[in-house]
């Protein structure tokens, strides 16, 4: 089971990868249901770690915070999308 805070750092991450919210719900449906990754997504826009480009587009706000470090016990989490 994932903390909060390890769920905005595989979004983040997963963002990084696919920025496109459809495919981020495929690639992510295994470990989080709709409901929390649209959650967590808007988390992440409302902290202004992530932006929303278009509809489905969403990009890693990198010009007003760094991606957060990555934690040992997710590498291959994220490493697996």
């Amino acid at each position: 089971m994932l903390s909060t805070g390890d769920k905005l750092i595989v979004v983040q991450y997963a963002i990084n990868k696919y920025n496109s919210e459809a495919l981020l719900k495929e690639k992510l449906k295994d470990m989080l249901s709709p409901k929390e990754l649209e959650r967590t997504v808007d988390m992440l826009i409302g902290t202004q770690r992530v932006r929303r480009l278009g509809a489905d587009m969403l990009q890693n706000n990198t010009s007003h915070t760094e991606l957060p470090e990555m934690p040992d016990h997710l590498r291959a989490i994220v490493d697996a999308l």
